[in-house]
């Protein structure tokens, strides 16, 4: 298997990615330990994230709050410790989380 690029991706995302391949069986049990949502809804709350509009945001970071589904400002504060959000943005994030 090639790399034709390299993005952060859920653990959900990497769940369907590697199902059904020789090394999805060997890392299955630790990807089931850790995923919290399904790919479906990993795939929807990624996509209402970046919908915020939220420029400090990369996509790393988007990754990280779909995967530890952050229930309070310090939860997403640890996670986002490289940036500063308001809180308005922290707001925001929070009430799209607390969807799933």
């Amino acid at each position: 298997m090639a790399i034709n690029e390299e993005r952060p991706i859920t653990l959900a995302e990497v769940a369907k990615l590697v199902e059904g391949s020789e090394k999805g069986k060997e890392i299955e049990g630790f990807i089931k330990k850790f995923v919290s949502l399904p790919y479906e809804k990993a795939v929807e709350l990624k996509k209402e994230i970046v919908s915020l509009n939220i420029l400090k945001l990369k996509e790393a970071h988007i990754v990280k709050i779909v995967d530890f589904l952050p229930k309070d400002a310090t939860e997403l504060n640890k996670i986002l410790n490289d940036v500063s959000l308001d809180q308005e943005e922290v707001n925001k994030i929070l009430d799209v989380v607390k969807k799933y």
